[in-house]
């Protein structure tokens, strides 16, 4: 296990980068407030956000970024829920995504 990281949730962001870091060229990365939910799409190679999105409802959030990633082009990426379980809202989005257009 990676001994630099204290913080439990910091690990699982790690460690579940980790896992999606050789699976294609885009990640799909999820973040969660109290209020909002937030979604962007990453180039990989670069490191760049290429589209982002927030909003309080995740199956919106999903269907939208699902939109703008067509939009530019992106047709597949990985899913990275970052220290989330997949469960709950982060599931929502992901399968509001893939209802969409996008593949995981």
């Amino acid at each position: 296990m990676i001994k630099r990281y204290k913080n439990k949730s910091q690990r699982r962001a790690v460690r579940t980068r980790f896992k999606v870091r050789g699976t294609g060229k885009y990640r799909l990365t999820v973040f969660r407030s109290n209020k909002y939910i937030y979604a962007q799409v990453v180039d990989l190679a670069r490191g760049d956000t290429l589209v982002g999105v927030s909003g309080k409802s995740p199956s919106e959030v999903g269907e939208k970024i699902a939109k703008k990633a067509l939009k530019s082009g992106i047709g597949s990426i990985a899913f990275d829920r970052g220290s989330y379980r997949y469960h709950g809202q982060v599931k929502q989005l992901a399968e509001a995504a893939r209802v969409a257009g996008l593949k995981f």
